[in-house]
């Protein structure tokens, strides 16, 4: 079989929903490939998308822990995403009133691993502290205690100029990898790669210039950023999709589903909920260690809670309790923050009819093109409400292991899908026969006992037998 053949096959097993996902992502890809071709977009700054992908991909699994799995409802995404960035740049950055000199501590452990490492033990701890009072309650005191510590962090980080820098921030963070024996100097020591601009001449339309640009240390820099995030998010995945089959991810799933049920079963549903918003909570961290150290600055407005609310519609997007849908959400959220930053650049600063209630509100739309990307956000959430309320990508049979799947003796259940497919196929058929049932009698085959039994034999009114 051909490589053609094979994806032609692989992209014909997939669901609706899932191949309008591929192309989704592979028309995003295509019009970033042409602005990186065109030079509309720098390869550094290409990196850069990839790299707040990578975060908010993490941000959404950490969620997804806690709402998804267990149906806990935490509105402090932002708080843990500063605890995870101030935890990391306060010890690290340049102008950081409690800062360390230096790339390492005892000229050993790099800052910036120490860093993590107390950021991650500082939000468990943070977790913990709220989750005591809060878990053992209905779960609207948990939407409310956690919304009232989102802003207290935030007014913390604002207002402890001392400690905190205030409003002004903290600058001069270092990359992560800066202070490590090898990759600290990678990308100094990398050469530079200059990829020469192209005339290209369009017959009728005139000429245009494609590439052009330098990849130097920025770009290296960038590249290890995106290996990085790439390898933290790998590294979450595998350790959800494990968590989310074992015995511990179905209590979180039966939690959710019916607490008063899962404590008749003998569970202990506080610890198994405390578990699971720690372990949320510490992925939400880890996302702003690496914001830290890829912006190399943070500041209070980084814990807006518009921030928080982000994450939930990439959650909501790509369908609660889905590891895949989560990194849907992230990707779609960065496409619609980050792909209408320039575009009222690009459209036409004046509608081309003139009506005047059309024309007035175009160019209130274009001239505020930053706050509109919050209106084209909740058109989004109405929508997929709307039309699909489980989410695009929503968690099938992702509590079954696979090997347990193809070693059922069930005809289709080698395959999920195929499965689902049979049950629809089946379920509609017998909507038909129940709908027209002169169907069913022509279908039944002459002699078949079932059918040409006289119902009023006493043998076959009482079931068969004979008294004897």
């Amino acid at each position: 079989m051909s490589v053609a053949d094979a994806v032609r096959g692989r992209f014909a097993a997939l669901t609706r929903a899932e191949r309008g996902v591929v192309g989704f992502v592979l028309a995003l890809a295509a019009l970033l490939s042409f602005g990186l071709v065109t030079g509309g977009l720098a390869p550094t700054y290409f990196l850069y998308l990839v790299g707040l992908v990578g975060m908010y991909v993490l941000l959404s699994f950490g969620l997804n822990v806690q709402w998804g799995y267990t149906g806990l409802i935490n509105f402090s995404v932002a708080a843990f995403f500063g605890i995870g960035a101030y935890g990391t740049a306060l010890l690290t950055a340049g102008n950081s009133p409690v800062g360390v000199a230096g790339a390492r501590l005892f000229g050993v452990l790099p800052l910036t691993v120490l860093g993590l490492l107390l950021a991650v033990a500082f939000a468990a701890a943070v977790a913990v502290a709220i989750g005591v009072p809060t878990l053992r309650l209905r779960a609207d005191y948990l939407a409310i205690a956690s919304l009232g510590l989102a802003e207290v962090v935030r007014l913390l980080f604002l207002n402890q100029r001392d400690v905190t820098n205030g409003s002004a921030g903290l600058r001069g963070i270092p990359g992560f990898f800066d202070g490590w024996p090898v990759l600290g100097t990678l990308p100094q020591t990398l050469p530079g790669i200059r990829v020469h601009e192209l005339s290209v001449a369009l017959p009728g339309l005139g000429s245009t210039s494609l590439l052009g640009y330098t990849l130097g240390a920025p770009f290296w820099q960038a590249l290890l950023n995106v290996a990085f995030v790439l390898a933290m998010a790998g590294a979450v995945y595998a350790v959800l999709r494990r968590v989310h089959r074992s015995p511990w991810g179905r209590v979180l799933a039966t939690i959710r589903s019916d607490e008063d049920l899962a404590e008749a079963l003998g569970k202990d549903t506080y610890a198994f909920k405390m578990q699971s918003f720690v372990l949320g909570s510490v992925i939400m961290a880890l996302a702003g260690v690496f914001y830290a150290h890829l912006n190399l600055f943070v500041s209070p407005g980084d814990l807006e809670p518009i921030n928080t609310f982000y994450v939930w519609i990439a959650v909501i997007l790509g369908g609660s309790g889905s590891n895949r849908g989560a990194i849907f959400g992230g990707f779609v959220v960065i496409a619609i923050r980050e792909g209408t930053r320039f575009l009222g650049e690009v459209l036409p600063a004046s509608f081309p009819l003139d009506l005047p209630l059309v024309t007035s509100t175009y160019a209130t739309v274009v001239n505020n093109f930053a706050s509109t990307r919050l209106l084209a956000v909740g058109l989004l959430i109405i929508v997929v409400m709307r039309f699909r309320p489980q989410g695009v990508l929503p968690p099938q049979r992702e509590l079954i292991w696979p090997s347990s799947v193809a070693a059922s003796a069930g005809p289709g259940e080698t395959n999920p899908r195929e499965t689902i497919e049979e049950d629809a196929a089946a379920g509609a058929h017998a909507a038909d026969a129940d709908a027209d049932p002169t169907e069913a009698d022509a279908e039944a085959e002459p002699g078949d006992p079932d059918t040409d039994a006289d119902p009023t034999d006493p043998a076959v009114r009482d079931g068969g037998g004979t008294d004897e």
